[in-house]
Order: C-alpha cells, then sequence, then structure tokens
C-alpha cells in the first residue's frame, strides 16, 4: 500500500501525514474522494450520489461510486446495473469494480452476495473492514473522482470512512423538517471534529413543481434551511424539488431530468471543482 506521498488528498485533509494511518492502493489514482452524508436515513443520500455521479460522468471526467451503506445499499439499483451483476476478483485477491453502462464505476455489498434481498447481519467491525476493504482493494484505478455514498449516523462505519479513506470533502443532504435538521447537525459537528472540510449542504425535496405551470410549492418552512445554514455557517449547494425526474433515475432518466435539476448539480460540481 501506498503512503501520503500518492493520496488524493495530500495537503488537504488535515490530516498529519508522520501520524496517518490511511492506506492508499498504489494501483490507484484517485485525484478526488467526495463523501455524500447525512445524519438521517431516507432523506434521498443514495438518490444524490449517483446522480452528482452522473453530472460529473457527463462532464467527462472519470467517475466511480463507492457504496459505504453496508446494510442498506441501493446504488446498484439506482443506476440500474441488472440485479445479477456480481463484481469479479483477480487471483491477487482484488475486486474489480462493475461498470455502469454509463461508464460509472461502482462497489457494493450487492455486487458480492448471493441474494440483494438477505439482510447483512454483521458487526461493526465487519462492517468497517468491509469500508476499508472497498477502498484498499477494489481496483479503481484512474478516477478524476470517487463518490462515497455513506450510511446514516455517526456510528462505525461513518467514523471509518472518516479515519481510513482520504476524503476530500463532504457534501451534506438534508430536508426541510425541524427534526431532520437537528439529527443532521450531529453529522455536520461530526465532519468538524475530524477537520474534513464540508462544500456545503443540498436540500432534497424542498418543494413540489406544479405540473401545469411549474410553481414551486413549498411544503415545509423555509426557516428551517435558513436556521440550519445559518447556525453551522454553511452553504446551500442545492434544492432538489420532490419529482418523478429523480424518483425514477434507476431507469436511467437522469439525462431526462428538467433543467431546473440539471442545473442544481452542476451548482454541485461548480463548487466542488473551485475549492
Amino acid at each position: 500500500m501506498g503512503n501520503c506521498s500518492s493520496c488524493p488528498s495530500k495537503g488537504k485533509c488535515g490530516k498529519k501525514e508522520d501520524t496517518c494511518g490511511i492506506q492508499v492502493n498504489p494501483k490507484n489514482k484517485i485525484k478526488n474522494v467526495i463523501g455524500v452524508m447525512s445524519g438521517k436515513g431516507g432523506v434521498g443520500k443514495s438518490t444524490v450520489s449517483v446522480s452528482l455521479a452522473k453530472e460529473l460522468n457527463n462532464q467527462g471526467y472519470k467517475v466511480g461510486i463507492l457504496d459505504a451503506d453496508i446494510t442498506g445499499p441501493s446504488v446498484v439499483r439506482l443506476l440500474g446495473i441488472d440485479k445479477e451483476t456480481r463484481a469479479m476478483g483477480t487471483s491477487n485477491k482484488e475486486i474489480i469494480p462493475v461498470t455502469s453502462k454509463e461508464g460509472i464505476k461502482v462497489i457494493s455489498l450487492n455486487l458480492l452476495i448471493q441474494d440483494e434481498n438477505q439482510p447483512v447481519i454483521w458487526r461493526g467491525s465487519l462492517l468497517s473492514n468491509c469500508v476499508t476493504q472497498f477502498w484498499t482493494d477494489v481496483l479503481w484505478e484512474e478516477l478524476d473522482y470517487l463518490i462515497i455514498d455513506m450510511p446514516p449516523g455517526t456510528g462505525d462505519v461513518t467514523l471509518t470512512v472518516m479515519q481510513s479513506i482520504p476524503l476530500t470533502g463532504l457534501i451534506i443532504v438534508s430536508v426541510p423538517q425541524s427534526m431532520i435538521s437537528m439529527i443532521v447537525t450531529k453529522s455536520i459537528n461530526m465532519a468538524k471534529k475530524m477537520n474534513i472540510k464540508i462544500y456545503g449542504i443540498v436540500e432534497n425535496m424542498s418543494y413540489i413543481l406544479c405540473p401545469h405551470c411549474n410553481e414551486k410549492i413549498y411544503i415545509y418552512e423555509k426557516e428551517e434551511t435558513e436556521e440550519l445554514l445559518k447556525n453551522n455557517q454553511l452553504k446551500l449547494l442545492a434544492q432538489l424539488p420532490t419529482t418523478k425526474d429523480l424518483a425514477n433515475i434507476y431507469k436511467g432518466s437522469f439525462e431526462k431530468c428538467s433543467t431546473i435539476i440539471k442545473e442544481q448539480f452542476k451548482n454541485i460540481v461548480n463548487e466542488i471543482k473551485n475549492n
């Protein structure tokens, strides 16, 4: 395994070179590692991860997705990869990621188990080791961006990602509800304690678009998001509507998404590229 000289986050991760324990596979050349995180499940974190990967791919970048949500993996389905597809191994006990029809590389536990409907009943140490191996043992080769779809909460796996993978930065996904905002703030504070850069917040399910006139109909109070941003001194990267376009991206419909959604993800990409 490599060291800081081959690390994509050298000089940017907040870790001291002499005490950093991150392992890097010398066969991989990954320029940027972006974590997509939320303290709460069900806010559309995986949808944001896959949509972001697709936008980066559309812009000509080499992209991969590491599905770190071991007990609730959904990236494979969202990419429209056939449920019978499995990742292959090499004679050196390395893992070859599956490539989607768009050319996005992906690894997920669903690509390694026989039946995607069977639960993964593992303790924290096994979950953490699995995520670490997805970083060290997968042949990602050359990537401009590796997107990590992180599990909800601030537990073992999230801590492992922050300590064992050289994150360039994080995107926080939230929805405009007071209860969710409180839980999301826990994730924000965890990232700050770990000295990991946060690009900003993506607010999902912000509003509904009227199918007749495209008027934005806000179900929740806007003040919740404004308070979350102010209290945590973060940028609002995007506001995503509740729409069939995003709900159906597993059918390959991101390219057919409305201009509003595409522009939001372009904004996220620009923020990542400029910081």
